[in-house]
């Protein structure tokens, strides 16, 4: 597996390879790594540095298929039947009497979103057991398998369901009935959650080999080199569309029918779909498998575009049998790949207003972000540091101007291996940041954390005489939250 073909060999034209990374190029996707097969083959494959092959990425809500797939394999075991009621495999978790509609909800209803609620979010709840923090929340608002809605919990409900009737966890439970024999997702990790638990919602961590190949695994139906790892139906199943997950009347090119936790999309197919848009997408009757990681936290314009192009570029497009070589388009696409570089802001090459603000410390009103006072110092006109106090004391940034810096985030405290449990070792996450000048007296801060958790934060910087206004919005789960709002400072007076 993964022999390397040219895109002409796969029936696809190596320019519609460049059109697409273009096109994610041209409309500011923070794009990781991507990769293009047709049956067992690459015909395409690129990282945008620093992020590389080997390179173990979070999947965040990818890993809810693989905890799909754990249960359709604990199903084959007869260790459990989909129509069966999940409080029932769980009474030690319910405390006095089950909310009625929640006592009728099966596995099926689960592994299809339609539950009896999106339950309150387990980040803030100081409950440390997800799984008991679903069935005590007392928030069901009617019947289960009546309605689509997205409810992530259900999801870590049955990863705990996995671990409880296997007696290992996610990773190792899979390994022990897939991987191994696959000879993928030898160096995948799981995050747990407070209490333990595998992440089964959220927290896979591979490589993209890893998610093509699973990817291929389920197109396949469950046979991987000729072998059946696993039964037919299940698969079909769930990568079928059995309900409807349209919530408005509007186009999206990702709800074309839900399966057990898979998603339908334009173009016949079916992806396994992270939050960031780390995303894995099989077309079965084109034997056509895309994969990418990325981090476009905060909007879901991105994710519509992929699957759309993916459909014009490539399930439209692609020929049965092979191509002429063209070697012009070839080499234009290698070159490409080669010069892939993770996403920066964009301005101005420098500002007259740089040589003022270079080492001014500026202080701040009360403020969300409880910063007291902040300075920007550069070493040229590439290159500097954003110095803030905030509550944990003095913080540094270093910064490139319209291009990456790559160093730690300062912030202490942030999760390691357990989800929304702080930590108190002092590591802190990796970082790519990045500084636009917008107009003279206007720029864009940017941080990327690329690290087992990733998130991204924009702070627009507006100068005027001595003030100076300031605003925080950031996209990440549970981190970063000490750095949204607003805040006004003046210049110190020397």
């Amino acid at each position: 597996m993964f022999e390397k073909i040219t895109p002409e060999q796969a029936g696809i034209s190596s320019k519609n390879v460049t059109k697409f990374i273009k096109m994610l190029e041209k409309r500011g996707a923070t794009t990781h790594s991507f990769l293009f097969m047709r049956g067992d083959k690459i015909f395409a494959e690129g990282y945008w540095k620093p992020f590389h092959q080997d390179y173990l990425h979070r999947q965040y809500s990818q890993t809810k298929s693989f905890t799909s797939i754990a249960i359709g394999l604990l199903e084959e075991e007869g260790k459990l039947n989909l129509d069966d009621k999940i409080a029932d495999h769980f009474p030690e978790k319910i405390d006095g009497e089950c909310d009625k509609y929640l006592k009728e909800q099966t596995i099926r209803d689960m592994l299809m979103m339609k539950t009896v609620s999106r339950p309150s979010a387990w980040f803030v709840s100081g409950n440390p057991d997800r799984t008991h923090h679903y069935f005590n929340n007392k928030r069901a608002t009617h019947p289960s398998g009546s309605y689509w809605a997205y409810d992530s919990a259900g999801t870590q409900v049955l990863c705990a369901l996995v671990e409880k009737l296997s007696g290992k966890s996610l990773l190792d439970y899979l390994k022990e009935k897939l991987f191994n024999e696959m000879g993928t997702f030898q160096t995948a990790t799981v995050l747990k959650t407070p209490n333990g638990d595998s992440w089964g919602d959220s927290a896979m961590i591979c490589t993209l080999r890893d998610m093509a190949s699973f990817s291929r695994f389920v197109g396949n139906y469950g046979v991987w080199n000729g072998k059946r790892l696993m039964n037919e139906r299940y698969l079909r199943e769930a990568t079928s569309p059995l309900g409807s997950n349209v919530d408005t009347a509007k186009y999206s090119a990702f709800r074309f029918g839900y399966g057990y936790k898979i998603w339908r999309v334009c173009g016949n197919g079916f992806t396994f779909t992270g939050m960031g848009d780390q995303l894995t997408v099989c077309y079965p009757e084109k034997d056509l498998i895309f994969a990418c990681n990325s981090d476009n936290q905060g909007t879901m314009l991105i994710r519509e575009m992929m699957y759309m192009a993916l459909e014009d570029l490539f399930v439209d497009e692609i020929k049965d049998e092979p191509l002429p070589e063209d070697k012009e388009a070839q080499q234009e696409l290698e070159d490409l790949i080669a010069g892939l570089e993770l996403r920066s802001v964009k301005g101005l090459e420098d500002s007259s207003f740089r040589e003022e603000l270079n080492g001014a410390e500026y202080v701040c009103e009360p403020n969300p972000m409880g910063i007291e006072k902040f300075s920007f110092t550069f070493e040229d006109k590439t290159k500097g540091v954003f110095r803030y106090t905030n509550a944990q004391g003095e913080k540094e940034i270093p910064f490139g101007v319209n291009h990456n810096v790559f160093g730690q985030f300062p912030q202490l405290g942030y999760s390691g291996d357990y989800g929304a449990l702080p930590t108190t070792d002092g590591s802190m996450y990796k970082d790519a940041v990045s500084l636009a000048w917008l107009e003279e007296k206007d720029m864009l801060f940017f941080v990327q954390i690329i690290d087992r958790y990733f998130g991204n934060l924009s702070i627009r910087f507006s100068f005027k005489g001595d003030e100076v206004y300031a605003t925080f919005q950031k996209a990440a789960e549970h981190f970063l939250n000490e750095y949204q709002g607003a805040l006004l400072g003046k210049k110190a007076i020397k």
